[in-house]
């Protein structure tokens, strides 16, 4: 869509990506779950540097490859994102979360199911990484969520749009958080509720097609029971006047 030196250079960088997003999101959460210091602290700070260089290279390379730089940039947005915001950098491993093997399905099916793959693997991982970005803004101070396992809960709910409210971020970096967090849990509904309704309209249309199918051929064999009958008729009757 923008050009072949564009798609050689994602489908070589695809795999290093993915491992350089690992890295990061392993930087990212050591210092967070655990409490390290020295030199732990150190190669977590260099490796959260070092991987975003690479993304930075990464997206500077790609906008320069693509044919049609302006349509590129527009429809990118959170490649960009991912170089402008740290937390949003294992984003990448999504990608690499949706391997879908349908094997003897239509084209309409493989769809749905990578969509339906990617959305649920991108809700789990974004859950993930806004828990451990929550935890970082929030564990000191006064607010309610002060340990991993309320964050994951406070995410998980968020996510779902369930609200309990139970736990809640107060600090700014914490509500920004959850207001992202919020917006994806709403997408995922409608992805999800999309995808369900496509299903069964699908199914629906199926059914009726087989069953417009049936009717014709039942309506093509008494035709031809019919015909079979009139050349009987015809017979008997040519038999008598003989």
């Amino acid at each position: 869509m923008y050009g072949e030196r564009i798609e050689r250079w994602e489908s070589v960088t695809e795999w290093p990506l993915a491992g350089a997003a690992l890295v990061f999101l392993v930087a990212y959460a050591t210092p967070i779950l655990t409490d390290v210091s020295g030199a732990v602290a150190v190669a977590c700070e260099v490796a959260i540097g070092v991987t975003w260089v690479i993304f930075l290279a990464d997206y500077l390379v790609r906008l320069a490859l693509a044919e049609r730089r302006l349509a590129w940039f527009l429809r990118h947005p959170l490649d960009l994102a991912i170089v402008a915001l740290p937390m949003l950098r294992p984003l990448r491993l999504v990608r690499f979360l949706t391997v879908v093997s349908i094997v003897g399905r239509g084209a309409g099916n493989a769809l749905r199911g990578r969509v339906v793959a990617y959305a649920m693997s991108a809700t789990i991982l974004i859950g993930l990484i806004a828990s451990l970005a929550v935890l970082d803004a929030e564990r000191s101070s006064t607010g309610p969520i002060t340990t991993f396992g309320d964050a994951l809960w406070w995410a998980m709910v968020t996510v779902t749009t369930v609200g309990y409210g139970d736990y809640y971020p107060v600090t700014p970096t914490g509500r920004a958080v959850a207001a992202g967090l919020m917006i994806g849990g709403i997408a995922l509904i409608g992805v999800v509720t999309a995808t369900l309704a496509s299903w069964i309209v699908e199914k629906a249309t199926g059914e009726t097609q087989t069953a417009a199918e049936r009717t014709g051929d039942d309506i093509a064999a008494l035709r031809a029971e019919v015909a079979e009958l009139k050349q009987l008729i015809v017979e008997q009757s040519g038999v008598r006047r003989e």
